[in-house]
C-alpha cells in the first residue's frame, strides 16, 4: 500500500500537471481568437472572388485555360496533406491523417500514383514511420498563415501541374464547424471546376461586368490568385480547428486533473484515519499491557 508520503507526492505532481494544461487552455483559447478573426476577416473576401471567378469562366471555353483544362489521362496525383506541427490536440491530427492515408489507399487501388506534400511535422513523421515518401515539407505554416506561403506553394503545385508532372492536386485539411467539431476534409484544388449557375442567374449576373482589356485576359489574371486564396482559407480553417482542438483537449485535462487530486485525496484521508486508528490501538494495547 502506498504511504502517505507517496500519495501527497503525486497530489502534488498532479496539481503542477493542471496549471500547465490549465495555462496551455489559456493560450489554446487566445490563438483561437486570433485566428478565428482572422479567418472571419478573409472569408467575405474569399467568397466573393470566388464568384467572380465563376461568372467570369461561366463565359469561356476552358480550352484556353490550362487551369480549368482536365488532363487527358490521369497518372499521377499530388496530395497536400496539412497538419499541426505540434500535439497534444485530441483526435486532431490523428482524423487528419486518417482521411489523407484513406485517400492515398484508394487512389493507389485505382491504380495511380500518389505523390506527397506534407505540412507540418505531425504528418511527416507519421508517413517517415510508414516509409512513405514525401516529395517536399514544409512547416510553421499554421502559426501565422498568410498570402505569401500559400502563394508560394501554389505556384509550386500549378508548375507541377502545367508541366505535366501531375494531373490532379488535392488537399486534405481540417474544416471547422464548431468549437468541438472539426471535419477532415478532401478536396480537389486543380484542375479548377468552376461551380455551375442557373441559367437565368448567370445571364443576369454576366451584365454586371464589362472587361477591359477583355475576359480571356482577366481571368487568366485571377485563376492563379483564385488558387493561392483558396490554399490560404485551408489554412485558416485547419488553424483554427487546431487551437479548438487543443483548447478542447487541455480543458478536458484541467477536468480529469481535478477528478484525480479528488480521488487522491480521499486516499489520502483513508490512508491518513488509518494510521491514526493503528497508533491509537498501539498506545490503548500498551496502557492495558501495562496496566495489567
Amino acid at each position: 500500500m502506498a504511504t502517505l508520503r507517496d500519495i501527497k507526492r503525486k497530489i502534488d505532481a498532479v496539481k503542477k500537471t493542471q496549471q500547465i494544461t490549465r495555462a496551455m487552455n489559456m493560450v489554446a483559447a487566445a490563438k483561437l481568437r486570433t485566428t478565428q478573426q482572422k479567418l472571419d476577416q478573409f472569408a467575405p473576401y474569399a467568397k466573393q472572388l470566388t464568384e467572380i471567378m465563376n461568372r467570369v469562366a461561366a463565359g469561356v471555353e476552358p480550352e484556353g485555360f490550362p487551369l480549368l483544362m482536365a488532363h487527358e489521362e490521369v497518372v499521377k496525383v499530388e496530395l497536400i496533406s496539412i497538419t499541426a506541427d505540434r500535439g497534444l490536440c485530441g483526435a486532431f491530427n490523428t482524423n487528419l491523417l486518417a482521411a489523407a492515408e484513406a485517400f492515398i489507399q484508394e487512389k493507389e487501388e485505382e491504380g495511380l500514383e500518389v505523390s506527397l506534400s506534407q505540412l507540418g511535422r505531425k504528418g511527416r513523421d507519421y508517413f517517415r514511420r510508414r516509409k512513405r515518401p514525401v516529395r517536399v515539407f514544409h512547416e510553421g505554416m499554421l502559426n501565422n498563415p498568410n498570402y505569401g506561403d500559400a502563394s508560394a506553394l501554389g505556384q509550386e503545385v500549378i508548375d507541377l501541374f502545367l508541366t505535366h508532372e501531375v494531373d490532379e492536386v488535392y488537399v486534405c485539411y481540417s474544416e471547422f464547424i464548431t468549437m468541438v467539431t472539426q471535419r477532415p476534409v478532401v478536396k480537389k484544388l486543380l484542375p479548377i471546376a468552376p461551380e455551375t449557375m442557373e441559367e437565368e442567374e448567370q445571364e443576369q449576373e454576366l451584365l454586371e461586368y464589362i472587361f477591359e482589356p477583355s475576359r480571356e485576359g482577366v481571368l487568366n489574371d485571377l485563376l492563379p490568385n483564385y488558387i493561392n486564396l483558396q490554399l490560404l482559407e485551408f489554412f485558416f480553417q485547419t488553424a483554427v480547428s487546431e487551437h479548438a482542438s487543443r483548447m478542447t483537449a487541455m480543458d478536458n485535462a484541467v477536468n480529469n486533473c481535478r477528478e484525480m487530486v479528488r480521488d487522491l485525496t480521499l486516499v489520502y484521508n483513508k490512508a491518513r484515519q488509518a494510521a491514526i486508528t493503528a497508533e491509537l490501538m498501539d498506545i490503548v494495547g500498551g496502557a492495558e499491557a501495562l496496566r495489567k
